[in-house]
């Protein structure tokens, strides 16, 4: 569109496509495999809650696997929730038990117990065992069930706090997997395990338990066997970075595929995060690259040699690869213009199997997103970069003069990072007229383990620090308004937002905060067993650093937020519990600040429903042009 046909509307009030209701809408894709020799794609998507196995034989339309059952990993905050091998399909469900089945006839059957939650399963090279993740009373073991449900299941491995990622040999004898103990995080220090399996005459007989890797301050995770058996491969960050790791079976020694500067992992909050995969000619692994928030797939050698797959130029977030027996690889993949979509690659072609949305806006339509950084000084007085993601404001019907508003987005975690794709809510925000810069603060990933323990000790002020430091950058470049930055974020993000409020008042002319933390003493006595000592390291352990979990608790400088709140929480929130936002809406009653505040009854830790997410985003907006716009 020319610009003599835009309209002149300000910035923030612009006329969008995108609207609440197609994020509502949009799928959740969580994982995708191959079944039925190679030919048969599956993957688990979500909506409205829901989780829901998909099949697509050769040439068939997909259809889905189950009905009443919803497809949900249950240990910690989910993930790993299916495995297939040839015909046979075996997942995780909402009602906390394993469910095997057949990909074209016949009804889930339950193989483990009644009670507990599963994750993580694993099928045996036979199809005649499965292993998986069992959490029973907040005591998580490894077990073995077989396939059948004739047998009742056998702990393969128990003592440690935390399991996950079993992984088979190629012989169906010998079983792999990563555990841990608090008070490390999963992406602070694990053990990588292994035992023998002897299964003859259907009774299962563990082996020895031995360490393959267990060093202090490395972190390791998803084990798997190449196909030949020859290697037991895995990933590590002993060196800085996360990188592949090769160990050769026999001789027992392992070298590091290394390539600098790129991160080839990231943190397992979840179950069954996968960023790798072997070829089936035991000859390379195809790997999930991630430099700067942009992610590309490289094939990497067992002979040392890397190189990019071609084809993928279009996406910039990638998920999930598994290749099957002809070299195809299926993935999850998106961009900053692309909705995810389940795709497969081959030959450097892509073909798109499911998408996630209807996908109604051209790529023009929507914003761009951008790798930037700036600086700021670090403990020893030398400057520090800080990386985001910067989507400009888009709409090709609309121009304005001046600069624009802009959103600041914390993420949660805090280990975690914002990447190069699909972001529906920036994009909601930016389509409006509005900036939004996704703040990938000191203590997030992808940019080495140096940058994410730069967060240690500091949490509540190098993530503050960072995100005021952006509203300087983004004004000073002339890419947003400085005068009206509003600071957004849910979890630990709103923790973040609340601090800002607290300690730097004026800052940002509005808050918004998800499901966020203001008593970090509450947090730690009513928080879940998997980040029931996630604040030894951000903070320091209790009861040495009572002090500074007491001056970090934006509830007991309350009194300091002058600046306009929103606030939302969900009433079954078992992470952060409910109170921790009354509290703070209860302080801003009293004293007569702007705030809004909205607890959604049937919501937890972050939205599901899309009455929900189709809710929250009207009502963000309409606060935004009240208190920001005008």
């Amino acid at each position: 569109m020319s610009e003599s046909t835009q309209k002149q509307v300000p910035f923030g009030l612009w006329s969008s496509k995108l609207g609440p209701e197609m994020l509502a809408g949009e799928l959740r894709f969580l994982d995708v495999s191959w079944g039925g020799k190679g030919r048969t794609l599956v993957w688990a998507e979500r909506i409205d809650g829901r989780g829901v196995l998909m099949v697509q034989r050769p040439d068939q339309a997909a259809r889905a696997l189950n009905d009443e059952l919803s497809v949900s990993g249950g240990v910690g905050y989910g993930g790993g929730e299916f495995d297939v091998r040839e015909d046979l399909v075996v997942f995780a469900a909402s009602d906390g038990r394993l469910y095997a089945a057949d990909l074209d006839k016949g009804r889930p059957r339950p193989l483990s117990p009644e009670w507990g939650k599963v994750a993580s399963p694993a099928i045996s090279p036979d199809g005649q065992w499965v292993a998986y993740v069992h959490r029973v009373n907040d005591e998580d073991v490894i077990a073995v069930v077989p396939t059948d449900g004739s047998q009742w299941p056998v702990k393969v491995a128990q003592g440690a706090d935390f399991y996950m990622q079993p992984a088979w040999s190629p012989s169906g004898d010998r079983l792999v997997w990563v555990s841990w103990d608090h008070p490390q995080m999963p992406w602070t220090q694990t053990r990588l395990e292994t035992a023998g399996i002897d299964m003859t005459g259907g009774v299962v007989r563990v082996g020895p338990r031995s360490s393959v890797v267990e060093k202090e301050g490395v972190a390791v995770q998803q084990p798997q066997y190449s196909p030949d058996g020859r290697w037991l491969s895995y990933l590590s960050d002993e060196s800085g970075f996360w990188q592949v790791v090769l160990q050769d079976v026999q001789s027992g020694e392992s070298r590091v595929i290394e390539r600098e500067g790129v991160e080839f992992g990231g943190p397992p909050w979840i179950q069954g995060l996968r960023f790798y995969d072997w070829t089936q000619d035991s000859e390379a692994v195809i790997a999930l690259g991630s430099v700067r928030g942009e992610h590309h797939l490289e094939r990497l050698g067992v002979d040392g040699s890397a190189r990019r797959l071609p084809g993928l130029e279009g996406y910039t977030s990638l998920a999930q690869p598994r290749v099957t027996t002809g070299g195809a690889v299926a993935l999850i993949a998106s961009s900053s213009k692309r909705p995810p979509r389940v795709i497969t690659v081959a030959a450097g072609s892509v073909q798109v199997r499911r998408f996630a949305s209807s996908e109604r806006l051209e790529e023009d339509e929507l914003a761009a997103a951008r790798a930037v950084s700036w600086a700021v000084q670090g403990d020893d007085g030398d400057d520090v970069e800080v990386h985001g993601i910067f989507y400009p404001p888009t709409n090709p019907a609309y121009r304005a003069s001046g600069k624009p508003p802009v959103l600041v987005m914390i993420h949660g975690g805090p280990t975690a990072q914002r990447v190069m794709g699909w972001e529906a809510r920036n994009q909601f925000f930016a389509t409006r007229g509005f900036a939004v810069l996704d703040v990938n603060y000191r203590g997030s990933t992808g940019y080495g383990r140096a940058y994410m323990e730069a967060l240690f000790g500091k949490w509540g002020e190098a993530d503050v620090e960072d995100a005021v430091a952006a509203v300087r950058f983004l004004d000073e470049e002339g890419l947003a308004d400085g005068q009206r930055a509003v600071i957004m974020g849910g979890s630990a993000g709103g923790y973040t937002v609340l601090k800002a409020l607290v300690d730097h008042p004026g800052t940002f002319k509005a808050g918004v905060c998800l499901y966020g933390i203001s008593d970090l003493f509450a947090l730690q006595r009513g928080t879940h067993k998997f980040e029931a000592h996630y604040n030894d390291s951000l903070i320091g352990p209790l009861p040495e650093a009572a002090d500074l979990y007491r001056e970090r608790s934006p509830i007991n400088r309350a009194e300091r937020i002058s600046d306009a709140l929103a606030i939302f929480h969900g009433a079954k929130d078992s992470v952060v519990p409910l109170d921790q936002a009354e509290a703070i809406a209860g302080s801003l009653r009293r004293r007569g600040v702007p705030h809004l505040y909205h607890v959604y009854e049937e919501e937890g830790h972050g939205w599901r429903r899309a009455q929900t997410i189709d809710h929250f985003h009207r009502k963000v907006l309409e606060f935004l042009v009240e208190k920001v716009v005008y």
